[in-house]
């Protein structure tokens, strides 16, 4: 009897979970019918069948799909569970890590600072940080070669040797990931020696620090992600010249007026339960992981990886970008200012977190990549869409030649899914 009222309880809640959305200001309006937004009825349920394949494999314990058009929500439903200790089905406002998603928030932070004549893209970061100064860049000495590394040792650093940059980084190579900063192995591991981070502190008193990290090559001429220390420099960047503390800012002046009130640094005690389990691929199938320590603060703000977040929330974000900037008579930043977050700014640099290689038919904007060619990047997404992922598997894409956006909310990083659910959702689309 306990066991059944445990999972009407579940359902219930799974049930109720999404009314705000389609219920009460300011989240996206329900269209009446798939339809009426030019998606087909029985096109959407493959969305569904493909998040499905992943949970028989054992690869997702659970997921939240949402797709808008028009601006009305068209898909919204939860997948799988919660937990995979406890069975609990999956909430739609089940709260997720959403890792580098928090990534083009920090990108609109700094835009709408741009707006204000606060900052430009051109400034140099020691404008506002003057530890970045005179930045050094490391060399690995011609002709090293790498010495065998027994198993479950870590290798030396390479031998190398710094020279002066050639000029300062900008708040464009920060958004770009062009600057250099803790941009590869070498720098990531220099950071770690020279510049640890220490989530209970601050971003006041970590990224002066950053400064003495040799950048991992010159400024401008390469694309190589810089996991945190790049966004978090810029949501630094954003304490000084908006006066505001980094939290505070994206709540008074993003969060709020977007009506986002599950997305934030921290997890307030009362929505615990609503956190969705983290998992990890082994060759065992998924197992159960720990939030990792950098997401477990509350002083440290990063604007790299730092935001937990809900499908709803991240809607109503991705909506104002395909919007121009404005949702629900709330405007954040003008079409034209989304417009140049949404443009190549690498040339032909861009080669993909983690790829190591050009990356046919994409670009990077902004703080978030762009399609210019689907075809040359084997992608279903429209040219112009512009998104971005999470560590954790969560995923984001705004269409504007479709008038659509796409939100997957995952919490095991690596499966796939991702391409699936574009391809299922992109199908979908009759008109």
């Amino acid at each position: 009897m306990m066991k059944i009222r445990q999972s009407l309880m579940a359902a219930l809640l799974v049930a109720t979970a999404g009314v705000t959305m389609h219920g009460g200001a300011p989240g996206l309006p329900a269209a009446a019918k798939p339809e009426d937004v030019g998606l087909s009825a029985q096109r959407l349920p493959r969305i569904h069948a493909a998040v499905q394949r992943y949970l028989d494999q054992r690869q997702l314990a659970g997921a939240v799909t949402l797709v808008a058009r028009r601006g009305k929500v068209a898909h919204f439903e939860a997948h799988g569970v919660m937990d995979l200790d406890s069975n609990v089905p999956m909430r739609k406002d089940a709260i997720f890590r959403i890792a580098s998603m928090s990534k083009p928030v920090t990108g609109v932070a700094i835009a709408m600072l741009l707006e204000e004549g606060a900052l430009r893209l051109t400034d140099p970061v020691s404008r506002f940080i003057p530890e970045f100064k005179d930045m050094k860049v490391s060399v690995t000495r011609p002709g090293y070669v790498a010495p065998p590394v027994p198993p479950g040792q870590i290798a030396p650093l390479p031998d190398y040797y710094t020279v002066p940059a050639d000029r300062e980084i900008t708040i464009r190579d920060l958004l770009t990931h062009t600057s250099g900063l803790e941009s590869g192995t070498l720098g990531n591991r220099l950071g770690a020696r020279l510049a640890p981070r220490d989530t209970s502190k601050t971003l006041a008193d970590q990224i002066p620090r950053l400064a003495l990290v040799p950048l991992d090559f010159q400024p401008g001429s390469q694309w190589t992600y810089s996991l945190l220390a790049g966004m978090d420099t810029l949501g630094r960047i954003v304490e000084i010249a908006s006066g505001q503390s980094y939290d505070q800012f994206l709540k008074q002046r993003v969060f709020d007026p977007l009506g986002m009130k599950d997305t934030g640094f921290v997890v307030p005690a009362d929505k615990a339960p609503r956190m969705a389990g983290l998992y990890n691929r082994t060759p065992r199938g998924i197992e159960k992981g720990d939030t990792p320590a950098w997401l477990s603060t509350h002083t440290f703000f990063s604007g790299g990886g730092g935001l937990w977040s809900t499908a709803e929330d991240y809607a109503q974000f991705a909506q104002m970008l395909l919007n121009g900037g404005e949702l629900n008579g709330t405007r954040l930043l003008s079409p034209r200012t989304v417009e140049l977050m949404a443009t190549n700014h690498v040339a032909e640099l861009y080669n993909g977190a983690g790829a190591g290689t050009r990356v046919q038919g994409m670009g990077f904007g902004l703080s978030m990549e762009v399609v210019l060619d689907n075809i040359r990047a084997n992608r279903r997404t429209s040219n112009g869409s512009f998104g971005w992922d999470g560590a954790f598997g969560t995923h984001f894409w705004v269409d504007p030649k479709e008038k659509l956006i796409g939100v997957l909310m995952v919490q095991t990083p690596g499966t796939g899914v991702t391409r699936d659910f574009e391809n299922a959702v992109m199908q979908a689309v009759v008109d």
